[in-house]
């Protein structure tokens, strides 16, 4: 399977993104801001949600795969639900979504993560990028979210 690729311009896209990164895994020290370069990155470990085939590790049924978030364009970020200080913390992201703002096109991305924290990042526009940076490793366990 080829490295994931993609680009973000407007809200279809944002939604397209979210359902790749569903259930990525990162710590917290793996989120980082440049505010000189306006960009907010996030390493994580994503679920491989496309993946329709078996693993070359035969022992494992799932895949996950090292990627980035590069958001572009970004002015401030805030955080909630999580210690910034506890870089080892392991976080779970539910989902990305984006938030308009008072003028167009800015607003605010947000990353939605299990417990009830989030990260928002204002905007000036929608500009995000995602990208695999490493081969596939298998993995026992399928994320699982069951209805309350």
């Amino acid at each position: 399977m080829e490295r994931l690729k993609l680009l973000a311009i407007d809200d279809a896209d944002v939604a397209i993104m979210s359902a790749c990164l569903q259930d990525a895994v990162f710590k917290v020290a793996d989120i980082s801001y440049d505010a000189k370069a306006s960009v907010f990155t996030l390493q994580a470990n994503r679920f491989v949600w496309e993946a329709n085939k078996k693993p070359k590790d035969n022992n494992k049924d799932w895949e996950r795969r090292r990627a980035v978030l590069a958001i572009k364009r970004a002015y401030a970020v805030k955080s909630r639900g999580f210690d910034r200080s506890k870089t080892d913390e392991i976080l779970s992201l539910l989902a990305i979504r984006f938030l308009p703002g008072q003028e167009s096109p800015a607003g605010t991305i947000e990353l939605v993560l299990a417990g009830g924290g989030s990260i928002a990042i204002d905007v000036e526009c929608i500009e995000i990028q995602l990208g695999d940076v490493s081969g596939s490793w298998g993995t026992e366990f399928k994320p699982r979210h069951p209805l309350g």
